[in-house]
Formats: structure tokens, sequence, C-alpha cells
């Protein structure tokens, strides 16, 4: 009896374990076509298939795992979407840009520090005289030739000979690229012909014109010397002060003139100084006797107290122009009775001559022009000027070495410093 019952425990234990395996074999069966799915969409997903989603399961244990999956791929595909939009839109954009610099006037070049052509616009394809991409790695110095022994980062504004389009004039500025640890730059080419045609053909008119000019303003000049001193008969005072203030105007003419075509031939040729040493107390002073009649007239005094002789060499009657020129300004623009000061000094280096008025002054964002060719203060307050004279005090004193700066407060005081090397 006990045996039977022995016998009857072991065939229903075997038969539990068979049924166990049986359940877990379902089971094991159900995760491994669960896994599949997952890998296939994985896969999908990986090859760029943003379309692929999970069949919905109902059993709780993987129904969280297939909605978080179908989820990451819906967000993968509006991500993908998006990016698709920027990269058209990028596209767009650099299209656009390529259009723009391409119809540019001017030549663009991206060289590296050797100068070999990783870029280049149809125009600058066009003025070297080659087909598309045969210029990329060709060096650009087998093209152009340099005025100046520069640096290529180091161009700016200079002028360039291009071999294939002799007849042409053309400058060349540079800029650094700083994209990355390479040294690249973008070279910009213009064509500066038709510029310099115009330049010249103004200038020649401008010289032609004030030389025409000189003529016949000198000849009146004579006339009214020879009417003031009488040679044509006896004038009564009221005349003498007409033909004076008419003497007076009809210098200002030709000292006009005279600027206007001293600025051509220093274009033209230069400065050419013959210096001596200048003994500056002494100097200063002939001057300021010179002038002072001019600022009695306006109700000012000059005032000049020698220090220390200095002495500095210049030339003579080219630094005696700028210094009056000054002192002109400063008796014009000074719309006060207060006098006008002259200081000599010396600085490191330098030498320094200064006038001071204490006028109407210069506004800020005008002192950096004021020297600048044909530009005129004097226009705003219906004064005659050609805006040459300080142009030309300034190249004369920068042919000597050394410079003119202005310091200005409007309504306060204005100085004007020559600076000559020691």
């Amino acid at each position: 009896m006990a045996w039977y019952i022995i016998n009857i425990c072991i065939i229903l234990v075997f038969i539990a374990l068979f049924l166990i395996t049986r359940q877990m074999n379902k089971r094991w069966s159900k995760i491994n076509d669960y896994l599949g799915m997952v890998t296939n969409t994985v896969n999908s997903v990986r090859y760029g298939n943003l379309s692929t989603k999970m069949d919905k399961i109902e059993h709780s244990s993987y129904k969280n795992v297939t909605e978080s999956i179908n989820r990451m791929v819906e967000t993968l595909n509006d991500r993908e979407k998006m990016i698709v939009e920027y990269q058209a839109e990028l596209i767009r954009q650099n299209k656009l840009l390529e259009n723009v610099i391409n119809s540019l006037s001017d030549g663009i070049l991206i060289v590296n520090e050797q100068g070999n052509i990783l870029r280049a616009t149809p125009k600058i394809i066009d003025w070297f005289g080659v087909k598309g991409n045969d210029i990329l790695g060709k060096n650009v110095f087998d093209y152009i030739e340099i005025s100046e022994s520069k640096s290529i980062e180091k161009l700016a504004d200079v002028d360039i000979f291009i071999k294939h389009t002799p007849t042409n004039n053309f400058i060349i500025n540079s800029v650094k690229l700083s994209l990355d640890e390479k040294k690249r730059y973008v070279l910009l080419i213009k064509d500066v012909t038709m510029q310099r045609e115009i330049e010249t053909l103004k200038e020649d008119f401008v010289a032609t014109l004030t030389h025409d000019l000189k003529v016949p303003i000198v000849a009146e000049a004579n006339i009214l010397n020879f009417l003031i001193d009488g040679k044509f008969g006896e004038i009564n005072d009221k005349q003498k002060v007409a033909l004076l203030n008419m003497k007076s105007s009809n210098q200002e003419l030709i000292e006009l003139v005279q600027i206007v075509l001293e600025t051509y031939k220093i274009k033209e040729t230069g400065i050419p100084l013959l210096k001596e040493n200048i003994k500056l107390n002494e100097f200063i002073s002939s001057i300021v006797e010179q002038v002072q009649p001019i600022a009695t007239n306006a109700g000012l005094v000059i005032n000049f107290t020698p220090k220390k002789n200095i002495t500095v060499s210049a030339d003579t009657m080219q630094l005696e122009r700028v210094i009056k020129n000054l002192i002109s300004n400063a008796i014009s623009h000074s719309n006060t009775k207060k006098d006008i000061d002259i200081e000599t000094g010396e600085i490191s280096g330098y030498i320094t001559i200064s006038v001071i008025d204490y006028g109407q002054g210069i506004p800020e964002d005008e002192q950096k022009l004021i020297f600048n060719k044909y530009y005129s203060a004097a226009k705003k307050f219906r004064k005659i000027g050609t805006g040459l004279g300080l142009y030309l005090s300034q190249q004369i004193i920068k042919s000597h070495g050394g410079e003119i700066t202005v310091d200005s407060k409007e309504n306060v005081r204005t100085e004007f410093c020559i600076k000559l090397p020691a």
C-alpha cells in the first residue's frame, strides 16, 4: 500500500513538472517574439525608417515598454523633419549668399598662409584668365604682382598688377579668417581703373582751371595796387577804403588758388624740402608780427612769449605757411574777443608748436575729418574756404616726419599742435 502511494506521488510530481515546463516554454516563446519585434523596430530606426511602430500589446508587462518605444520613434521622426527643414533653409541661405558674393563687382579669394587658393569668385577667375576649379590649389602670386613687399596679412589698399589683365588698375585688401587654428585669409581685389581715370581727369581739370584763374587775379591785384598808389590819378579816402577791401578779397582769392595748385603739385611730385636750422623764438615772433594786423582787424591779440630758444630743422617757407594757416584759422573761427596763444615746447623725440584759440571749437565727430582733402568747417559759417588748408598743412608736416594733432572742446578752446622731430 505504501509503495503504491509513493508511485502515485512520483507520477504527480512528473505531471506537475511537465505542466510547469510547458507553461514556461510558452512564456519564453512570447518573450522571444516580443524581443524579436523590438529588435526589428530598432533596426528599422537604425537604418532611417522612422515610420516604423510596434504593434500595441495588451499585456501589462509589455504595454509600457511598447508605448515608450513608439513615442521615442515619433520624437525621432519629428526631429528628423526639423533637421531636414533646417538643412533646406541652410542650403537656400548658402545659395543666396553665394549668388550675392558672385554678383559683386569686386573679386574675392580665400587663401592659406602660403597663398594657395582655396576658393575664388567668378570675377577672380575672369581676371586671372583660368577655367573654373583649375584655379584651386594654385598660388595667388602666380597670377598677381604686389607693388609693395608685404605679407598677406598686412595687405591694405595696396596696388597690384594682374598679369592676365594688365590694362586695369587694382588694389588688394586682406582679412584674417578666425574659424579654427588654420591660418586663412580673405583677399578682396577691387578694380579701380575708372576711379583712377576720373581722379586724374578731376585733378587735371582743377590744376588747369586754377592755373588759368591765377593769371587774371594777379593782373587784377597789380591794377588795384596802381590805383591805390595813385598811378592813374588821385583817389579820395572813400575810394581808397573800397580799393583796400577789394585788394584784401583779391589776396584771399590768390591764396585759395595757390593752395589748390600746391595740393595738386603734392600729388604729382611730393613736397620738396630745403631744410635749415630754425630758431623758433625769432621765427615765430616774425610770423606773429606779420599777421597781427589781421588779428587786430578782428579785435584779437596774438600772444607769444618766447621761452627756451629751441632750434628745429625744417623748410622755412613751408613751416611758415603751416603756422600762418593755423593762425588764420584761429582768427576766422574765434567768435570771442579772447586772445590767441602760441606756445612752443618739447616732448619725447619731438618739438611742438601749438596755436590755441578760445572760440567756437570743433565738434568731436568732425575732428577726425578736418585734415581730409576738401573738408571745410568754414562752409557751415558762410566763410571762404576750400578745405585744403589743413590738408596741405598736414602733408607738409608729414613730409618733415611729423604730424599735426587737434584737441578741441566746443565753445571752450581749440589747440592745433605741430610736432616736428627733434
